[in-house]
C-alpha cells in the first residue's frame, strides 16, 4: 500500500471525516522522482471541536507515528472543524516551493 493510502486509511479509521485532502508535495523538494516523503493534509472533522490547533496536530502525530518515523519527512497539517472550514470558504493556502537542500543536484532530477 502506498504511503498516502496508509495515511488516509489510518485517519478515516480513527475519526469521523467531513473532508480529507492529502497531497503528495514531494515533487516540490529535493528528493528522487516518485517519492512519498512530503505531504499536505487538509482534514476537517468535528472530532477537533474544543481542541487547540497544537492538540489536533499532536493527535495526528501520534496516529501517524509509524509513517513519520519512516518514509514521511514532512507533513503540513491544516486541521479544522466543519464550522471553521465553512468560515474559511473551504480553502487553504498553497504550500511554498522548497528552496533549500540540493535543488540543483542532477542526482535528484532538479539540475
Amino acid at each position: 500500500m502506498a504511503v498516502a493510502e496508509q495515511i488516509e486509511s489510518k485517519i478515516r479509521d480513527a475519526m469521523p471525516v467531513a473532508h480529507l485532502s492529502l497531497e503528495n508535495e514531494s515533487y516540490k523538494h529535493s528528493v528522487p522522482p516518485n517519492s512519498e516523503t512530503h505531504f499536505k493534509l487538509v482534514l476537517v472533522s468535528d472530532a477537533f471541536a474544543g481542541m487547540m490547533p497544537v492538540r489536533r496536530h499532536q493527535m495526528l502525530y501520534q496516529l501517524l507515528a509509524d509513517e513519520l518515523a519512516g518514509p514521511v519527512h514532512a507533513l503540513a497539517l491544516h486541521t479544522h472543524t466543519v464550522a471553521e472550514w465553512t468560515a474559511l470558504g473551504g480553502e487553504v493556502a498553497d504550500s511554498p516551493d522548497c528552496l533549500g537542500g540540493s535543488k540543483h543536484d542532477p542526482e535528484f532530477g532538479n539540475g
